[in-house]
């Protein structure tokens, strides 16, 4: 009900009431990790079990499990060090230093991740600070609720959706892109070369949105390890659709690029075309699981690309070399549409585009037959959902291997 809601939302409150249901999971595993050390396992002060589901569940989408495990293993290395330098050393000056270096030593000789280096170091601190050798198998069981909650939010409550993950940071991408190429077709209406420039620095930012894109993908690789295989299908798919927005992130940059440095009568006519891309990839980022607007979005591009060659001139002018730049603008559109670079080349070439855009999701008459199959096994019933048809039962007798 929550993911409904939260999709109906424009993009900005979108992110807002994600953060907000992110932080209210956080929230809800701390303190239900602090109640069931607290009232289960009786421990008067189980800090380390809302500490462990709490910074577990703050982690990015997608790398909360991991996220847990490797708390863990930090809050494990912590203890284990601060209790065995209370023991030997006792409470004094020297055993907080070297409790902390020996936790960090530790975890670094290990390779451990930068979180369970971290984590390791604060547990030591923790137990030399309140110096009760005597808590030890206290602080590992409340260690252990910790992450265990924070697992059970994050794998089972709320587990990660690989496709909205991607889709998400695909989403953020073709903003600020979109919010780029509107200020470089601003500073083309205006012929203003300052404000070329601003739009060659936010087409350069995007490459920080690349950067997240390429960490949920490869987040993703992980996760769709443990899904259905047809979902599996759909987000390696998208994976490599996803894939195109660096080509067209770096297109758009080039392009502002020439832009910002060609003549104010050689760019004046690319206003048109500049805003229609925008509106292109504006759509595009509001409807990525809509496939009737990626493939609108495919045809106004190609549609857009035809044109700017047709009107590009003799080759060896400036105003021919915007205008193939910013035809490949709108090839990458169309690539990352979900259209084959080969058809795309081919459409431009001749007019027309004949591949259509695949769909976003699998599609239902497919899910339909599959679910239907699925109840028919399990009911002992050899139903097949094709075109709404049903195997009669004096057929289904005499059917060959039944009796």
């Amino acid at each position: 009900m929550a993911r409904r809601a939260v999709s109906g939302l424009s993009g900005g409150g979108r992110r807002v009431a994600l953060d907000v249901w992110l932080l209210l999971q956080a929230t809800a595993s701390a303190t239900a990790a602090w109640l069931v050390a607290r009232y289960v396992f009786d421990h008067p002060a189980p800090y380390f079990a809302p500490i462990t589901a709490m910074v577990a569940l703050t982690a990015n989408l997608g790398e909360r499990g991991l996220h847990a495990i490797r708390l863990l293993q930090g809050v494990l290395l912590g203890l284990l060090v601060g209790q065995l330098v209370l023991a030997l050393l006792g409470e004094g000056p020297g055993t907080m230093a070297l409790a902390v270096f020996v936790s960090l030593a530790t975890a670094r000789a290990l390779r451990s991740a930068q979180i369970v280096v971290v984590q390791a170091a604060v547990s030591s601190i923790l137990v030399v600070a309140l110096g009760d050798q005597a808590n030890g198998v206290q602080r590992l069981v409340d260690a252990l609720t910790g992450a265990g909650i924070a697992l059970v939010f994050s794998q089972l409550l709320f587990p990660p959706e690989p496709l909205a993950l991607l889709r998400r940071a695909e989403t953020a991408a073709l903003d600020a892109i979109a919010g780029g190429l509107t200020t470089l077709a601003d500073a083309i209406d205006r012929d203003d070369d300052s404000l070329a420039q601003q739009a060659v620095g936010e087409l350069r930012e995007v490459l920080d949105h690349l950067l997240e894109l390429r960490r949920v993908g490869r987040t993703n690789t992980r996760v769709t390890r443990r899904v259905l295989m047809w979902r599996a299908k759909v987000v390696v798919r998208e994976k490599e659709n996803a894939e195109h927005l660096d080509l067209l992130g770096a297109s758009c940059l080039m392009f502002a690029r020439l832009v910002a440095s060609a003549g104010s009568d050689t760019r004046e006519r690319l206003q048109e075309p500049v805003r229609g891309l925008t509106a292109v990839i504006a759509s595009l980022a509001d409807g990525l699981d809509d496939r009737d607007t990626r493939q609108r979005a495919a045809d106004r591009s190609l549609e857009l690309a035809t044109r700017i060659t047709a009107e590009a001139g003799p080759a060896d002018t400036d105003r021919a070399f915007l205008a193939y730049s910013l035809r490949t603008v709108a090839t990458d559109v169309v690539t990352f549409a979900g259209v084959d670079l080969a058809d795309v080349l081919e459409a431009i070439r001749t007019g027309a585009l004949d591949r259509r855009v695949p769909p976003a999701t699998m599609p239902p008459g497919r899910l339909h037959r599959w679910a239907g199959r699925l109840m028919g096994r399990l009911l002992g019933r050899p139903e097949r959902l094709r075109g709404g048809a049903r195997r009669s039962p004096s057929r289904s007798g005499t059917s060959k291997g039944r009796s």
